[in-house]
Formats: C-alpha cells, structure tokens, sequence
C-alpha cells in the first residue's frame, strides 16, 4: 500500500487515492467468473498502450479509483469490485493510512518512494540498511481480525524490500501475528534483485524476515526453498546476468540444524517457462500438505 509507480503512482498523485495496483492484482487472482464472463477479467486488466492521458493506466486501476470515489473508502470499492468480479475470498489492504516507504543505504543515504528503491539508480552498488515507512501506518482493522483469526500466513514470494517487508512496517501488523496461533511460512525468492538483494543466499533472506517479524519469529515455522538447479549457461540465466539478478544459492542446511523449530522445505518449485518462476501448482501443492 505504498506503491509508488506506474499508473498506481499516477492516480495517487492525481487523485489522493490509495494506491489500487496490486490490490487489482490479488481481486484478479481470487476472480471465479464462469468462463462465459472471462472477458470481465480480461477488461479488468487490460493496460491503455497509446494516448496521452490513458496510456500505461489498466481499465482496474481506473475502475478501483472512480468506486474509491463513488464509496467514499477504499475498503468499499475493494468490496464492491470484489463483487463485480466474483472474487473467491477476502482482498484486505495492510492499511487505508497514506504512507511511503523509505530506504536507508549503507552509508546513510535515505531514498524515497517505493519505485525509486524498486528501481534504484541512487548508489545502486550500496546494500539497504534497513526500510521504514513516512508517515507512519496502522493496520486496517479488517486486515488485523483477519491475521488474528488465521491458521496459516505465508510471505512471498516478492521483492523482499518493496513488497514483503512493507506489510510488516504498518503498525499493529507484528502484534496481530503475535496474538494469533497461525503458522507462519516464508517462500525464498528464486532470484536476486539488482539494487536491492544483490549477492543475498538464502539465509539473507531468512534473516532479513525475522529481523522484521521481531517477536512473531517465534510463529515462523516453513521456509521454502527452490531445490537448486544449475541454469549457469541457459539463455535465461544469461539474461538475467545482463540485469544483474543470479539465482538464490541455498544455504539453509546449516540453518536447519541451528533452528530446530524451523523446517526447510527444498522441492523443485521452477514453472517451466520462459522466466524463473515459481510455479503455482507446485507451491501451492506443497503449502496445502501441510494443513
């Protein structure tokens, strides 16, 4: 919710809205329209290519932005584009507070906004200290009953700065994971991320969770890890090369020894595409065994 980019940023600029991008996102992927009304999706998500005005914004942003208008929250246009698309559960935004995320460099650089450290161009070659948000944030109270009451929380897979820790820097959020008796999972990222996750293994990215979990690690209890596979000298590895990403190495083995509360789960979770993805069926398959 302190998304800054793209046609997301735009509308919150224009508009001082929240930003709708990937709350779009998640009613898009909850959506159980009959496959007879598969064009709504379809429209929902269809980004303008050309003009001066609309070009770069989706049909879903907009949609969200005139309902955020014509309910008076945010909250209620999730609601009723929920409705709209047939969404199969809840979509809860971590806050309805207006914030932006701010990243503190190595050697004390701060950068602002949420797309800036996305796509940093400040230092890039420096590693970020720590992420904090400006002004600070309170949970959504829907978001908090819903942490509350759950059995089962999973973070990532995602950009570990920009989209997962995020959540854990709104006010109340590490609270509510301490009043609830959910199990906490955490999805290693398959790839680095230039100017952002540059050189991390595994283990940093563990860490990095914990760190901001603070006194909810104690939940943490799955960490999923792609069982390594040599792509060194494919196309893709070499693309990604070019952009300054490389896969994730596992050093977990030895974290696994340290931490007996924690089981590693190592499966082969790649999609078989043309990017390093994890694959849907695969992830999701090896989450649901352990309900």
């Amino acid at each position: 919710m302190c998304d800054s980019g793209g046609s997301t940023g735009r509308l919150r600029k224009e508009l001082g809205i929240l930003p709708p991008g990937d709350i779009r996102r998640a009613i898009l992927a909850l959506s159980d329209l009959p496959f007879a009304q598969k064009t709504l999706e379809e429209l929902f998500d269809f980004r303008f290519e050309k003009g001066s005005t609309f070009k770069g914004h989706s049909v879903g942003n907009l949609l969200l932005a005139a309902l955020t208008q014509i309910t008076g929250s945010m909250d209620k246009a999730i609601e009723e584009a929920a409705r709209i698309l047939q969404s199969n559960g809840n979509v809860y935004p971590v806050t309805l507070d207006k914030t932006n995320l701010v990243a503190v460099l190595d050697d004390g650089t701060r950068v602002f906004g949420e797309t800036n450290i996305d796509r940093r161009r400040i230092k890039p070659e420096l590693n970020i200290k720590h992420v904090f948000l400006n002004p600070k944030a309170r949970v959504f109270n829907k978001a908090s009953l819903a942490i509350e009451n759950a059995d089962f929380v999973i973070f990532g897979p995602g950009d570990l700065y920009t989209s997962i820790i995020p959540t854990l820097l709104v006010e109340g959020v590490v609270s509510s994971l301490i009043k609830s008796k959910a199990e906490i999972s955490f999805v290693v990222n398959l790839m680095t991320k230039k100017g952002e996750t540059d050189g991390f293994a595994a283990s940093d990215f563990v860490f990095e969770i914990i760190k901001y979990l603070k006194e909810s690690r104690k939940n943490l209890k799955y960490i999923f890890i792609n069982r390594e596979i040599n792509h060194s000298k494919s196309v893709i590895s070499k693309w990604y090369k070019k952009y300054g990403c490389i896969p994730v190495k596992n050093d977990l083995t030895g974290f696994g020894r340290k931490n007996k509360d924690i089981k590693i789960i190592e499966k082969d979770f790649l999609s078989k595409t043309t990017f390093f993805r994890h694959d849907p069926e695969k992830l999701a398959k090896a989450i649901t065994s352990l309900f």
